[in-house]
Order: structure tokens, then sequence, then C-alpha cells
């Protein structure tokens, strides 16, 4: 059987999303892989910079056939138009349903699997989204529950030959501390080890784990997580048979000649782990979402409000993003 498209959400409308998606299709309508987007047809006929053919179409299976000619949507219309730049709440429902239809699509096996253009979360939460951010919605939508029943997902952010998983997300900076704990860190080391088994190839997982203060503590002079909670969970993440060593100091991690002695970095809150990420390939950075039953990546960018509707926006991310999805889905097929 010829393994279906992946579903492409539109994102905000009022970003660079149909921008970025038509340039997409214009880069790997002969090469693949294939994909339909999942949105609103008139939005992304319009996009200024790189209008491409837009095809109606009802199912994943004309999607694949029409690829090549025209970029396939399956049209789920906003109510009313927007302005590029401006985001508006009233177009908040039509972006949620447009995630919602594509992670059924997925959880049917209907398309091989999914990929999100940028949402802006201030207008969602202005129409009563309750969640963080698409990570945590797609772990609603599916249901998805990592180890021990600990709630996943987990989100990993890809760079070059750099990959790193986050134990807390989208945490104030004031709040990390607390909301770190020796569960919250074995559960991320061993989403991470399963997904880069099973979605990456790697069969001997290596997982450097990063510390949360300068000089990870040292020694508990300057902070005792890791004294409490770091280092009790690499133990335990050894004794369940991972390959896990930390935790380092962050600030010496991520130079080449570390970033050889392991497979992904462990990162306690969120740009300790971004920062390397976008200064190792800021217009190439993927974000994947592990621990789900569906294979999930988006760019590692926003939906640039300032530059939306100017025609200068830069696909690199989401195409990336699009590869990966296509590799990982092939991995676990």
């Amino acid at each position: 059987m010829t393994a279906g498209p992946l579903a492409l959400t539109l994102g905000d409308p009022a970003g660079v999303g149909p921008e970025i998606v038509a340039k997409a299709w214009h880069a790997l309508r002969a090469s693949g892989p294939a994909f339909m987007v999942v949105g609103d047809a008139q939005a992304v006929a319009s996009a200024p910079g790189g209008a491409a053919p837009v095809r109606p179409v009802h199912s994943p299976d004309e999607a694949r056939r029409v690829f090549a000619e025209a970029l396939p949507v399956l049209d789920v219309p906003l109510k009313a138009p927007v302005i590029a730049g401006q985001p508006s709440a009233a177009a908040a429902p039509a972006v949620i349903r447009w995630i919602e239809t594509a992670v059924g699509l997925a959880l049917s096996k209907s398309v091989s699997g999914v990929v999100t253009a940028p949402i802006a979360k201030a207008p969602l939460y202005e129409a009563g989204f309750r969640f963080p951010g698409h990570t945590e919605f797609l772990g609603e939508l599916t249901n998805s529950t990592a180890f021990d029943g600990a709630r996943g997902p987990i989100m990993m952010l890809t760079a070059a030959d750099l990959r790193v998983t986050l134990v807390t997300v989208h945490e104030p900076i004031a709040r990390v501390p607390a909301a770190l704990s020796i569960e919250g860190v074995v559960t991320a080391g061993l989403v991470t080890a399963q997904a880069l088994r099973r979605d990456f190839g790697v069969q001997t997982p290596r997982l450097a784990v990063a510390g949360l203060n300068p000089h990870a503590g040292e020694s508990g002079g300057i902070g005792r997580e890791e004294i409490e909670i770091i280092e009790p969970a690499v133990r335990a993440l050894k004794d369940l048979g991972v390959d896990a060593r930390g935790p380092y100091p962050s600030d010496s991690l991520f130079p080449a000649e570390m970033r050889a002695g392991y497979d992904a970095a462990l990162c306690m809150f969120h740009d300790q782990a971004l920062i390397p990420v976008k200064m190792l390939d800021f217009w190439g950075g993927v974000n994947v979402t592990l621990g789900l039953p569906i294979v999930r990546t988006s760019p590692d960018h926003g939906t640039a409000f300032d530059i939306a509707g100017r025609g200068v926006a830069r696909p690199d991310s989401l195409i990336a993003a699009l590869r990966l999805a296509a590799q990982i889905a092939a991995n676990r097929a």
C-alpha cells in the first residue's frame, strides 16, 4: 500500500502560514513528500510571494494524485476573510478545527502524519482555548500518555546534528525549579530514548542530561536541584536501561565536540534547549512532538505577523518539518 500524504494545517491565516505553505509546495511538488493542506483554500490561493495553483480535494488519496500539478487543500473555510498581519479571535474556531481535522485523519491512518504551521496563542485564548500551545492540545486530542501513567507529550527540537528535548516547556523561569521532579525527568528521558529508536533509527540512544543551575549546581553551592532531582533521575534512567549521563553544565553541552558524544540532550527549560538550536540553524530548525500515537512536526518559528503579507517569509523550516515528518513516518512503518 502507498502511504498517505502528510496533513499540513494552515496555522494562523493572518500570519505567514499561507505564504510558506505555498512556497513549500513549489519546493516539494516534484520530489515530495506529498502533503494536503487542511485550511481555508482562498487564504492559500491568495498567499503573497508564493501563490500556488490550489485544488480543493475531498480525500488524502485525491490529494496525493494531484500534488505534482496543484496544491491540494481540504477546504475548511473561515467564516470571514482575515487581514495579513492582523490576528483575530474570529479566526480561532477555524484554526482549532483545522488541527482537530488533521489529527483525526492521522489517528485513522488516512494520512501519514501531521505538520502544523504556526499559530498565535493570544487570539486562541480570547476564543476560550485552554491549552498552553500546540503540543499540549495535541496530547489532549490523541489522549497521549507517556510512561507509568505520566502525561505526555514531550517536545523535541532538531537542527543540523543536534536534538534537544524539554522536561518543562512553557513554564515561566521563576516556576521552573518547582516544576521539576524526578518523575518528570525520568519520563522525558524514557520518551526521548524510545523516540530515538522508533522514529530516528538510533538503536542504542545516548542521552546527555543538562543541569538546571550554573556549573550544574557546583556540588550544591549554586543550587540543589542537581543533587535532589536530576542526579537521582539519571540514576533511575540507567537502572531502566537508558544510557543517560549528567547532569552537565549547559554552557558547555552544545559545542560540536560534545554533540558527537550523545544522540539527544535532555534540557530542563525552554530557552536552555531552544537557544542552541536556533544558534546552530535558525532557519532550518524543526519541532517534533514525541510520545504521540501520530507523527507531528512543525517549523521552529512563529506566525511572524510583522512580515505577513509582504511575500518575504522563508519556508526553510516548514520544508524541513515536512521532510522530517515523512522520514519519521517511514521509520515507524
